[in-house]
């Protein structure tokens, strides 16, 4: 009987995902906050005892009171700009009857605990994974008795740093939530066993995988790069003038750094969003296969230099400014996080978590990478974190509360993942159950598989789909026949 019915699901997510194109425009929401607890786990915090967490909701197809709940778990940002992505969730949700709800993760968007002192001693130390974590539980909890929903099942999902959360959620509160999808979630990078250089090996292999000849050029680029920089001010003027700089650079020592740590930040993200169409994501706009886009604009380019300025130019945008140029510190702002933090309130918040609870990545080695030696050590991260925040990473601790590599007392979590991901090393490798499923999306780059249905996704995101679909609703039938 279950199998018929998973069949007869894919039938019809077949069909309405058909109906449902990727031109069509992504649903509207209602827009709602929550006052939340600001302090789960203090009785006695900062004086205040709740705060206004922001969250969007889509009744539409919900079947009222019987129907699941489609939760998804907010991450690094405003939660408008995931509601936007994640097509995948607004595509499922008329079929199963769900109800949607995207919450905003705490220090993010609109969700400021404390207003503009949100980022200040003491208020910053309320931002914790934990703390997240149980906003969402509370919230949850408080919707299914408002909307006379108690028995509902509740699937949860995220993408990247929300897929972490997502696949969290099923550890730490298995009695709330049914299900997870957790797409291009590192969990494992968690863990101080885990090698931490595996993210710019990745960003170099996706970059050799269009060509062997792009990496080799972007290493000559590199190196006539550093030629420059130490040639004086002429030099140092060249590189400002191939660059398009909006100011000089100021020496080789500081602002020759930032300008590679730009650049290599442009790398990244067109390796994470090497998607098969033009994205929007985040403030950030890139062609089609941005990789290869950007392997072809150095192979047009006169020199290596002027090419690698002409693949940065892919990812930022030389016409923010008048006349155009690019402002090399606006656009990239040195944090805790190696693969960027972006910029604004949003990217402070990020620095933070950077230097407590989520251990990133090292920095590039110039070995077994495509870049410059960069490195960031846990020995600078710990200095930079005690300056800045005046904390010190205790990364043995995510091992004991995140569960580390020993996940397999846990059940019904779908962990995605696409090979073209720089991520990917720090992800759930293989499957550990037949309830902890890990799924590689063949072409997929950076939680492909959460966005919504698109006539150019390779056939690798086509089958992840439908596999997680068919998982949440052996999830939501065994949930309903209890």
């Amino acid at each position: 009987m279950v199998e018929a019915r998973c069949l007869l699901l894919l039938i019809i997510c077949t069909h309405w995902i058909v109906a449902f194109s990727a031109t069509d425009p992504v649903p509207p929401y209602v827009e709602s906050y929550f006052d939340q607890t600001i302090d789960h786990f203090n009785f006695k915090s900062n004086g205040e005892s709740t705060y206004r967490q922001r969250y969007l909701t889509q009744d539409k197809w919900w079947k009222k009171g019987v129907g699941p709940i489609f939760f998804y778990t907010g991450n690094e940002g405003d939660i408008t700009d995931f509601w936007s992505a994640t097509g995948f969730v607004h595509e499922f949700a008329p079929v199963a009857g769900a109800l949607v709800v995207f919450a905003e993760h705490r220090y993010y968007g609109k969700s400021l605990p404390f207003g503009d002192k949100s980022f200040t001693d003491p208020f910053i130390g309320l931002l914790t994974v934990e703390q997240a974590l149980a906003d969402y539980a509370v919230l949850i909890t408080s919707l299914k008795s408002s909307l006379n929903a108690s028995s509902v099942p509740v699937i949860c999902f995220g993408g990247s740093y929300g897929g972490m959360l997502s696949a969290y959620m099923r550890f730490k509160y298995p009695n709330i939530v049914t299900g997870s999808i957790a797409a291009s979630a590192p969990i494992y990078m968690l863990d101080p066993s885990t090698d931490k250089s595996f993210f710019f090996n990745h960003v170099t292999y996706d970059f050799l995988e269009v060509s062997d000849n792009c990496v080799a050029s972007i290493k000559a680029g590199f190196e006539a790069m550093d030629k420059l920089a130490q040639a004086g001010p002429q030099g140092l003027a060249t590189l400002t003038s191939d660059f398009q700089l909006c100011s000089p650079l100021a020496d080789s020592g500081p602002s020759y750094r930032h300008l590679l740590l730009w650049l290599r930040n442009a790398f990244t993200n067109l390796a994470m969003f090497d998607y098969p169409y033009p994205v929007d994501f985040l403030g950030f706009k890139v062609p089609a296969f941005p990789v290869k886009a950007a392997c072809d604009a150095i192979f047009n380019s006169s020199d290596p230099v002027k090419g690698l300025a002409a693949a940065a130019g892919i990812f930022y945008d030389v016409h923010a400014h008048t006349p155009p140029c690019f402002n090399i510190t606006a656009d990239f702002v040195e944090c805790a996080d190696p693969t960027g933090c972006g910029t604004g309130p949003n990217a402070l918040a990020w620095d933070y978590q950077a230097c407590t609870e989520v251990r990133l990545p090292d920095g590039s080695n110039g070995q077994t990478d495509m870049f410059p030696p960069l490195p960031f050590t846990p020995e600078m991260r710990a200095d930079y974190c005690r300056q800045r925040w005046g904390v010190v990473p205790r990364d043995q601790w995510a091992a004991v509360s995140f569960w580390g590599t020993k996940i397999n007392a846990s059940s019904n979590i779908v962990f995605s993942n696409g090979d073209l991901d720089p991520w990917y090393g720090g992800g759930v490798p293989r499957s550990l159950s037949d309830s902890l499923i890990a799924v590689l999306v063949k072409g997929g780059a950076h939680h492909l598989d959460l966005r919504g249905n698109n006539p150019l996704d390779p056939a690798g995101v086509i089958a992840a789909r439908e596999l997680e679909r068919e998982y949440i609703y052996l999830w939501i039938n065994g949930a309903m026949n209890l």
